[in-house]
């Protein structure tokens, strides 16, 4: 007797099934930033600010598990960047607005614009960047990446969250400044470092995991005081990634010369 063939699939294409993962991690990404701003609607800054860190995490995590398992698209790319404009651009300018901006009147709110409008233009000009040939320039971002800024921008409010009392800051002076440095940074061509090709020995692999561990660890116990040093570190890695840049830029461009003269020489 002929058996009844099943033809009930889900998805009938593979690649359009490891394609599922990775953009329901950025759906995710999406209501965690957008529940942030409810999080700061009521008062919560705490949550808000924690919101934000788990964004940024599965923002980190879903291009990477697509390029893991191959399910890379098209649809996943500009859905990832939808998703940062929300979380690190809307989130972060509509928390910290309603944590002091407001308090400055219009001028805050335009600080607020002029800040989620610099973060569109960054993941513009990154999607038009990311379809360039590969070269050491992928080690290091054009600007500074949206996460980050999202987060640099927060980096007042986190201060008087974590509870280190011998930071005195003038609120009213240093959220603004945060907001102009931050929106240069992201539209300027300033290089910083992107930590996407490092390269771990195998010996070394045991002391990242614990590093790893410790870090995530400390982050559950002193979850403001450690989000406020890894901002401050990441403040101070900018100049560092800048001489570094230029560093690897002059010894290029020393061989590229060194190889044109080489063939003049064949010639």
């Amino acid at each position: 007797m002929e058996q009844p063939k099943n033809n009930l699939k889900l998805v009938a294409d593979k690649k359009k099934a490891r394609m599922i993962l990775p953009n329901m991690l950025t759906l995710i990404g999406v209501c965690i930033g957008l529940t942030s701003i409810r999080f700061a609607l009521d008062g919560r800054f705490e949550f808000a600010i924690i919101a934000i860190i788990f964004a940024a995490l599965i923002d980190g995590l879903d291009g990477r598990i697509a390029r893991l398992i191959k399910g890379t698209s098209k649809v996943g790319k500009e859905l990832d960047s939808l998703t940062d404009m929300i979380s690190f651009g809307v989130a972060p300018a509509f928390i910290m607005y309603f944590w002091k901006l407001n308090s400055l009147g219009r001028f805050g709110w335009l600080l607020c614009l002029v800040f989620v409008i610099c973060v569109a233009l960054r993941l513009a000009r990154f999607n038009v960047n990311s379809n360039q040939e590969p070269s050491w320039r992928d080690n290091f971002f054009e600007g500074v990446p949206s996460p980050a800024g999202g987060i640099l921008v927060l980096t007042p409010l986190i201060i008087s969250l974590s509870g280190f009392n011998f930071i005195k800051l003038n609120s009213d002076l240093i959220v603004p400044i945060f907001f102009v440095v931050t929106s240069f940074l992201l539209i300027s061509k300033f290089p910083s470092y992107s930590f996407k090709k490092i390269v771990i020995p195998r010996r070394t692999t045991i002391f990242l995991l614990f590093g790893i561990v410790l870090f995530f660890g400390l982050l559950l116990i002193y979850t403001f005081n450690v989000i406020a040093i890894s901002t401050l570190v990441y403040l101070t890695l900018l100049p560092v990634s800048y001489f570094h840049y230029q560093k690897i830029k002059k010894k290029h461009e020393k061989d590229k010369i060194q190889d044109e003269d080489d063939l003049e020489d064949v010639l």
